[in-house]
């Protein structure tokens, strides 16, 4: 019995370690070893600019859709190629006149059917060669969308992502999620998987496809991590561009950020579950390892914190020794340290309150997904706007 828990403890904090720190240092070692940096970052004036039609899928977002229509609009690129598509998702507020109003091309008034049908009306709706995506409260910088489209000069590639900056929604007190600091280390993973292979994930903020490759999906299986897996089985590359660049705000607090990941995983096991992930054809064997290094083992992290958890109290129980006791204090501190992190307003506290948080919506969503389903609409994340 012994035997078995020391081994279940020590591989399930080994998956946690890889998962975390392990996998973004080897594909760091990798990417730099291996593969040069690309310099090309902008489409070559010489090849020409391919049509762009930029779409925003949009509901009740009257507050914020002006300043996004003219956000959009004000891109670097030529007003003759870029087609800009407002497509309301059932909206009851002025959504559709304000974005009317700020000079959209199109403004397409549906059913409310979720954000994926309305990108898919919008997609149909479109006069371009790529369909680019952001959401209603992203702001672009100029020259993003060059950027983005310059991804494109490559044949093999079917989806690019830019990078989104998250931006803090509140101050003082109110002004506690982590979430800026966790992304800047996720956007350096990503690039070291676009160098390398693929990305595994991309963001509703700043992304495209070419129109051939764009994939109609199930309704509650989002673009952000459906669209680059999907890619790479059928042939495609997906790449992280990072000079594409956007900002958007981010949920005030830990709390809320948590509320907003539990119902991002409500959307994510199903992709992970049933919609193909698992699947290890069409991957190769680079970027399968990367699917379950990121991907797969990073959704399991709450259930191997469990088992190393539980098998740490049993081993103590058992009077194993001194280094099970060390193991034990360190993992019942960071669960004090999170709890203590709700009252005292202080950054090792309180990441380590996000990390608890947010591990433990990976569980959530999948619990919340098992016992009702998910919806296909959902609205904006309380504070974002």
């Amino acid at each position: 019995m012994r035997t078995v828990l020391e081994i279940l403890f020590w591989l399930s904090a080994a998956l946690i370690v890889w998962t975390q720190l392990g996998y973004a240092l080897a594909l760091a070692v990798v990417a730099r070893l291996f593969v040069p940096v690309s310099r090309r970052s902008a489409m070559d004036p010489s090849t020409g600019l391919p049509s762009l039609s930029l779409i925003v899928a949009a509901h009740d977002e009257q507050s914020v859709i002006a300043a996004k229509v003219e956000n959009a609009l004000a891109v670097d690129y030529p007003r003759e190629l870029l087609q800009v598509i407002v497509a309301c998702d059932g909206c009851s507020d002025a959504t559709a006149a304000r974005a009317k109003e700020a000079g959209a091309d199109a403004v397409l008034e549906l059913h409310r059917g979720g954000k994926i049908r309305a990108q898919d009306a919008a997609v149909r709706a479109a006069r371009a060669e790529i369909v680019a995506f952001s959401d209603a409260n992203a702001l672009w910088e100029p020259d993003a969308a060059r950027a983005l489209v310059g991804a494109f000069q490559d044949p093999r590639v079917g989806y690019a992502c830019g990078q989104v900056r998250f931006v803090q929604a509140a101050h003082g007190d109110a002004a506690t999620n982590q979430e800026g600091l966790y992304w800047r280390y996720e956007m350096s993973v990503r690039s070291y998987e676009s160098r390398l292979r693929s990305i595994t994930a991309g963001n509703g903020a700043i992304y495209a496809t070419r129109r051939e490759a764009y994939l109609v999906l199930d309704p509650i299986m989002g673009h952000d991590l459906s669209f680059p897996f999907n890619m790479v089985k059928r042939g495609w590359r997906a790449v992280y561009v990072p000079a594409a660049r956007a900002t958007e705000k981010m949920v005030p607090s830990i709390e809320g950020e948590f509320a907003r990941k539990r119902r991002m995983m409500s959307h994510t096991w199903p992709i992970v579950l049933r919609g193909g992930m698992l699947s290890p054809r069409g991957y190769g064997l680079g970027y399968g390892l990367m699917i379950l290094s990121h991907r797969i083992l990073r959704y399991a992290t709450p259930a191997l914190h469990a088992i190393v958890l539980v098998a740490n109290l049993l081993l103590v129980i058992e009077g194993v020794g001194v280094l099970y006791a060390i193991t034990l204090a360190l993992q019942l501190g960071l669960l004090a340290a999170a709890a203590l992190g709700g009252a005292v307003q202080v950054r090792p506290l309180l990441l380590a309150r996000y990390y608890v948080l947010t591990t433990t919506s990976l569980a959530a969503g999948l619990w919340d997904w098992l016992r009702h389903g998910t919806e296909a609409s959902w609205d904006a994340a309380e504070g974002t706007r």
